[in-house]
């Protein structure tokens, strides 16, 4: 389970998947129901341990056109085991950029449901007063496929139920989404 992205997301994941391969491992769940996102390359570097060199990512685009084209760097570490990812409602910004790239990359089957299709950059500008700031829309998010993720979000391949316990995503899966 993810809870959201950091800078060190995509380490501590790698971690678990070794350890978790060193005891029989051979299929992955990566849960990221109720992700809120968090910060952008978490989610990137995430996706990356899943997907072959030079895949895209996800594009940030403005209102001039695309300002950063982010693709993996390395191959992952694990390229060809069976992987879901679980969204639900509450799936939003980097952990949905995360999703469509798996997802768009043929790499993952996407099950649960719609995700909440947060797929803007905001800047905070200060109020000459002081008092407050208002957020402003700087760019926004586009899958590999060129999609857009706001106010859309991820459709999943594989509708389920996604109200099982935090601590046992199986719960919520059939066998079959393995399969697909």
């Amino acid at each position: 389970r993810i809870k959201n992205f950091s800078g060190t997301t995509a380490e501590t994941v790698k971690s678990a998947m070794m350890e978790l391969k060193e005891k029989g491992a051979s299929k992955w769940v990566l849960d990221l129901r109720g992700n809120p996102g968090g910060l952008l390359p978490g989610g990137v570097d995430t996706a990356s341990l899943f997907l072959e060199e030079d895949k895209p990512v996800v594009f940030v685009v403005n209102k001039n056109g695309v300002v950063d084209a982010q693709k993996t760097l390395t191959k992952g570490i694990d390229l060809d085991a069976p992987l879901v990812v679980l969204v639900d409602g509450n799936t939003a910004s980097a952990a949905e950029v995360m999703t469509a790239a798996l997802q768009e990359n043929q790499r993952a089957v996407v099950a649960g449901e719609q995700t909440f299709g947060k797929g803007i950059v905001q800047t905070i500008r200060q109020l000459e007063n002081g008092n407050g700031g208002v957020a402003v829309t700087i760019a926004r998010y586009e899958t590999p496929e060129h999609h857009d993720i706001n106010k859309q979000g991820i459709a999943v391949d594989v509708k389920t139920r996604t109200d099982c316990e935090k601590v046992d995503a199986l719960a919520c899966l059939s066998p079959e989404v393995f399969k697909n």
